[in-house]
């Protein structure tokens, strides 16, 4: 079953005085692909900017935005329509070889995910590769997917979600100290935990349909109204299969990916510079609205 989905992503700058703005990049066209289908797509600017449009190393659509003009306040609204089919994580067959952990890439396959496969961030003591290991069966075999599925959801259960006004995202180390973090923290521990152990994977940035908003029923969902974050692992005879440590999501319909990359840093919604007085810059605003058509 698909579902039909309107996006509105609002992004506004504000400035205590006039400033120059330098090239932004925005990241806002969902990527295609056999679940996921986008309909129409627009991008609009204020002051006037010129517009073009590329892809960046990992294929992501990716719009760099030149104000023309100086100004006050810098408003960028993406919106865009698409059709999500609904995929279900625990149907996805695997390779007979990758069922069990721990398993073996293909030499091909390692050749290709080197670079999700190596972790970004150091393990100082070794506590993040300990916290990965407590998910391996000590009674028996352990089953991969089973493994990645109870991370998932040790992680929502056991952590605190918070909102964090601060660019950028916590190491993995300090998220585990702090028993809490957002969406991008909770993608980023369980990625780089996963790769300790071998396994491939990837951040996601992109957006989450949350049924309460059209009156359906209220599941606890975390991170709507915004963006959002996930991640997906690459698991022989399924490919990259998601993961949302957030909401213990596997799959479904209600992500909707915009961006994936080795590294959360590499996925930011919008980045960008402006030249003024250091005390000019007053903040941002954000609103994101998802409903169904």
């Amino acid at each position: 079953m698909s579902v039909q989905y309107e996006i509105v992503h609002t992004t506004v700058y504000h400035y205590q005085n006039p400033v120059t703005f330098g090239e932004h990049r925005v990241m806002f066209r969902p990527r295609d692909s056999h679940d996921l289908r986008v309909l129409a797509t627009d991008l609009q600017v204020s002051p006037e900017a010129m517009v073009r449009m590329i892809q960046d190393p990992h294929s992501n659509s990716v719009a760099l935005v030149q104000p023309l003009v100086p100004a006050d306040e810098l408003k960028i609204v993406c919106s865009f329509a698409i059709e999500h089919a609904h995929t279900n994580n625990l149907e996805l067959p695997l390779a007979p070889s990758a069922e069990v952990f721990p398993f073996a890439y293909s030499l091909d396959e390692r050749f290709d995910l080197e670079n999700y496969l190596r972790p970004n961030h150091d393990d100082p003591g070794g506590h993040l590769t300990a916290w990965a290991r407590q998910f391996i069966r000590t009674d028996g075999l352990t089953g991969t997917r089973d493994l990645l599925v109870k991370m998932n959801e040790f992680i929502r259960v056991n952590f605190r979600y918070a909102e964090r006004d601060e660019e950028g995202t916590q190491t993995p180390q300090a998220t585990l100290k702090l028993n809490s973090g957002s969406c991008r923290d909770f993608a980023l521990l369980m990625m780089e935990a996963a790769r300790r152990l071998g396994i491939a994977t990837r951040f996601v940035s992109g957006y989450l349909y949350d049924p309460a908003l059209d009156g359906g029923d209220d599941a606890g969902t975390v991170g709507a109204g915004s963006t959002h974050a996930w991640l997906q692992a690459y698991l022989p005879g399924a490919g990259w299969v998601p993961f949302d440590p957030t909401n213990n999501l596997l799959g479904g319909n209600q992500l909707i990916r915009v961006g994936v990359a080795r590294d959360p840093s590499q996925a930011a919604p919008i980045a960008g510079s402006w030249y003024g007085e250091p005390g000019d810059y007053l903040g941002m605003t954000v609103n994101v609205a998802v409903k169904r058509r």
